[in-house]
């Protein structure tokens, strides 16, 4: 199961009902974090999803809302019993924030692993991959080094065994072949994965976005996700030049975005703690983008492969 779950929705401060900003995705008996705002451990303990599987934190940018639950979480990890390493990666600067966040979270009974983004990481070029998730990252705008990621999972192509018992090949044979290895038999003969494989399918895409100006670079990021979670700090029309002064997005910028990148799903977050109903405001960013939806502490989707 590919599984999302938003676990804090909101920006700059918490308010009763809404912690700060993160989000946490399953997949394969592994979790990986993205943002640890605030209260972040606290709606994972009113999901009751596991601490211990989580083995990749990701973060856009190091202000305090998105960072600021790190050691609390780390702790709570290391007393889950958990042993082995978590690789934390983010935009440059993340050695000097973890040096101080860590300063409070000491003893752990795991390794703490850091990866600075790369420049050509950034651009999307080099996708990082962690297990069976495949990450993506751009820039954004926000006046400080911030990105937004993807995530992606792959799907391997369909294995088809009439293919290969017509090409005679050996029952021995067919694992290496659908795992995409090519084999030579005892006689010499070559087999190779084109022989017995399909075409390739579609995988699973989730695109993750906060704090940050409406960018081409985003729109190609989330290309085609089937869920696309991207902040909406504002909803109401007249708070556009404030949106534009602290470099965020309003809801109409993000469903212009969503459309534009031809997703299936969009979910709005990071909302302003002078915003208590986002729903208000819904009306107008799904007349822009109709499969809208406004966030809220542990929304989450259990996404599923196409059927072939």
């Amino acid at each position: 199961m590919f599984d999302v779950c938003l676990l804090g929705t909101s920006g700059m401060l918490p308010l009763p009902n809404r912690w700060l900003t993160s989000c946490l995705i399953r997949y394969g008996g592994t979790s990986l974090l993205i943002d640890c705002g605030e209260g972040t451990q606290i709606t994972m303990r009113m999901q009751g999803w596991s601490f211990k599987d989580i083995d990749t934190i990701l973060f856009t940018h190091y202000h305090a809302d998105h960072v600021a639950g790190l050691p609390g979480l780390l702790l709570t990890i290391g007393n889950s019993g958990r042993t082995e390493p978590i690789t934390i990666i983010g935009p440059k600067g993340l050695k000097r924030v973890l040096d101080g966040l860590l300063q409070i979270a000491r003893g752990l009974p795991f390794q703490v692993l850091y990866r600075e983004l790369t420049a050509e990481e950034i651009d999307g070029q080099l996708p990082i991959e962690r297990g069976p998730l495949i990450i993506k990252s751009c820039r954004c705008d926000h006046g400080v080094p911030c990105v937004g990621y993807s995530v992606q999972i792959s799907r391997k192509p369909r294995f088809d065994p009439d293919r290969a018992k017509a090409a005679n090949i050996p029952l021995p044979y067919w694992h290496c072949l659908q795992n995409g290895e090519t084999v030579r038999g005892e006689d010499g003969t070559v087999f190779t994965p084109d022989m017995v494989l399909g075409g390739a399918r579609r995988g699973l895409k989730v695109t993750y976005v906060t704090d940050s100006r409406p960018k081409d670079t985003i729109v190609s990021l989330a290309k085609g996700s089937d869920l696309f979670i991207c902040e909406g700090m504002y909803g109401a029309k007249d708070k556009q030049e404030k949106v534009k002064e602290h470099k965020h997005m309003s809801f109409q910028e993000a469903a212009a975005m969503a459309k534009a990148a031809g997703v299936s799903e969009l979910w709005l977050t990071h909302f302003s703690p002078a915003m208590p109903q986002p729903k208000d405001y819904l009306p107008e960013a799904a007349a822009i983008f109709a499969n809208t939806r406004i966030g809220r502490d542990r929304q989450t989707r259990e996404l599923t492969f196409e059927e072939d």
